[in-house]
């Protein structure tokens, strides 16, 4: 049975959140995740919310764990998108089994013990490979063991993943491996501490040079022709740009509690266009966040039905992102000219929210997919 407790887990996301926030400001200005967070997501048990009971892990609902990661995302999105990364990877899992169970079980319970895992899939030629084509990273099989040589980008965790599923070629064919974070060979360069946004995901390159690793760490052999869509990746990436928002949104609350002109003499609070303000803040985010929550909700884990389900998970995500990028906006225009200083978080919030437009799916490619299927098309 899957745990179903939304307040159990937005208690745990709010728990954790108060942890990591702290230090958020700091991570993002040196663009690198503390070692602390990874230590608290460990010791709460987040990393395990996806992996079944059995195996050590909670069995959250898709909605279980959108709730926790909502939470979490208010106080470092950098933090709860590498910790996602594990979760969507899991959960997904959990339902489609196209792994080889050993595999699986062996990946699961190293979640639930709080090891980060992630995919290695962009390249620098070949951008994302939901647009098709090969990778350049070869993989290999010499004496019974599989040499993987390559360059992938935007690997999110970087330094702090425990397991990389490593998508290559091998013999004209696109296969996954496992690859152990600590394998000889496995480099990372910093490459993302400055970007636009969520500069602490260490969303690093990653150099394999000839990294060898045993032949059953060979996970897939061929893409399938109609593959299970991942329901699990949106609806936490939607999570994981909703929080920041809503954490806009309070900041520019305590702000306008606080904030009393000289001319005023009273709080900028007391303003109706300040009021209407938040009124407008506070309406786009309790749609998204129903829309998101309730979506979650009806997701059954029934593999058969993804195909189907997809357009309201991207819908979903859509929304939540669209919202998100609003209300950063708005609330920084509420403050004015204080918003702009690293003194508050307001302009943090504003940048890692734009990080959701290239999560896919996203833009022109969502609305496409929820238009073929209100069409039937």
């Amino acid at each position: 049975m899957l745990l179903e407790d939304l307040t159990i887990a937005t208690a745990l996301g709010k728990d954790l959140a108060a942890r990591v926030a702290p230090r958020a400001s700091t991570a993002d200005s040196k663009g690198t995740l503390p070692e602390e967070d990874v230590i608290d997501l460990a010791k709460a048990g987040y990393l395990g919310l996806a992996s079944p009971l059995e195996l050590g892990g909670v069995q959250g609902s898709l909605a279980y764990c959108v709730a926790a990661s909502l939470e979490l995302a208010k106080g470092s999105p950098s933090t709860a998108l590498i910790a996602n990364m594990t979760l969507h990877t899991i959960g997904y899992q959990r339902e489609a089994r196209s792994w080889p169970e050993a595999i699986f079980t062996y990946l699961a319970s190293a979640a639930a013990t709080g090891e980060l895992l992630n995919s290695a899939a962009s390249e620098p030629d070949l951008g994302s490979p939901s647009r098709g084509g090969l990778p350049r990273t070869t993989a290999s099989v010499i004496d019974g063991k599989i040499i993987i040589s390559g360059h992938k980008t935007w690997v999110t965790g970087g330094k702090h993943l425990s397991h990389i599923l490593v998508g290559a070629a091998m013999n004209e064919s696109f296969v996954t491996v496992w690859v152990p974070g600590n394998a000889a060979g496995v480099r990372w360069e910093k490459t993302w501490g400055e970007s636009l946004a969520l500069r602490a995901s260490e969303s690093n390159d990653l150099f394999l040079e000839e990294v060898s690793v045993p032949e059953e760490n060979l996970i897939s052999t061929k893409q399938p022709v109609r593959p299970i869509p991942n329901i699990w990746f949106p609806m936490l990436m939607a999570a994981t740009y909703l929080g920041p928002a809503i954490a806009a949104r309070d900041e520019a609350i305590i702000y306008a509690l606080e904030r009393t002109p000289t001319a005023l003499g009273k709080p900028i609070s007391s303003l109706p266009k300040i009021q209407r303000q938040i009124g407008e803040i506070d309406i786009a985010l309790i749609a998204a966040k129903t829309v998101l929550l309730d979506t979650a909700r009806q997701w059954t884990g029934n593999p058969e039905e993804a195909a189907n389900f997809l357009p309201l998970a991207a819908g979903a995500k859509h929304l939540a992102v669209e919202t998100s990028l609003e209300v950063t906006d708005k609330a920084l225009r509420l403050v004015g000219a204080a918003a702009m200083s690293k003194d508050l978080p307001l302009e943090r919030h504003f940048r890692d929210v734009r990080a959701g437009l290239m999560h896919p799916p996203a833009g022109e490619a969502a609305l496409e997919i929820i238009g073929k299927n209100a069409l039937q098309v």
